[in-house]
């Protein structure tokens, strides 16, 4: 079966966002007067967790608190969380994370071919919408059929959930679809639901063991940035185009694309 849609991440994936949220993070808390900031290898970390209510609670059960100022911290997460997610989204809007390399020109490739495309992301959809608008137009909302995000399912990755619902909003098989992810958690989540995926890896996830990945690239590449080396070799050329995802799809084991 030939691939009909394109399902991305969006974190690290569609843009590498991680910084700016670390610095929404760290704004939220010093708004709610809490004297935590998380530098980039303690966020690095932390990242092994998904979702971002999630791990602010991982770091208040790493804290050495008494039992009642935890369960206070954990009384705020919501609040914490909301705040982040509206200084990030101003963030966004002022143009931070730019996309990674490819991403446009792959999506375009795939609108003209009238491939269908999704979103499996583990962050909020306020989060996925301010990042389409920015980098894509107002309209680009419109141009994802399933959108399948963090707020929606009660288990986030490595669990297939929120890729089991992307494919649900869709309509089609898993062997219809690839997933394009940057992190172990995602790769573990898509190949769970049966996904041929594709992993970029960024400076947050390099040297993870992303040995279950059909296809690992530095990036989908551009004329800006160009694969090189093995990447190159393995894309067919300085970019990864849908004609030869289509290849790759097509002559990878039953297992690895159903």
């Amino acid at each position: 079966m030939g691939i009909k849609a394109l399902i991305f991440d969006v974190d690290g994936t569609i843009a590498d966002t991680e910084e700016t949220h670390r610095q929404a993070f760290n704004a939220a808390f010093l708004e709610l007067g809490l004297a935590w900031e998380w530098d980039q290898r303690e966020y690095a970390e932390l990242l092994r967790t998904s979702g971002g209510k999630e791990r602010i609670e991982r770091y208040i059960e790493s804290q050495k608190l008494k039992v009642q100022e935890k369960a206070r911290l954990k009384r705020m997460v919501q609040l914490l969380h909301s705040s982040k997610t509206r200084i990030y989204t101003e963030l966004i809007a002022d143009g931070r994370a730019p996309l990674r390399p490819g991403v446009a020109r792959l999506i375009g490739e795939a609108r003209e071919a009238g491939l269908r495309l999704g979103i499996a992301s583990t962050t909020t959809s306020a989060n996925v919408s301010a990042l389409l608008g920015a980098q894509f137009g107002a309209d680009a909302w419109n141009w994802f059929e399933a959108l399948a995000c963090g707020d929606v399912v009660e288990k986030k990755k490595p669990a297939p959930d929120i890729y089991t619902r992307a494919l649900g909003m869709l309509r089609l098989p898993a062997q219809a679809c690839v997933a394009f992810e940057d992190s172990v958690n995602g790769l573990r989540s898509a190949k769970a639901a049966g996904l041929y995926t594709v992993v970029t890896p960024t400076a947050w996830s390099e040297g993870h063991d992303f040995r279950g990945a059909d296809l690992l690239l530095a990036s989908l590449g551009d004329a800006h940035a160009p694969l090189q080396g093995d990447d190159a070799r393995l894309a067919g050329g300085t970019c990864l185009t849908l004609a030869r995802l289509e290849q790759l799809h097509a002559a990878a084991p039953r297992s690895a694309a159903a």
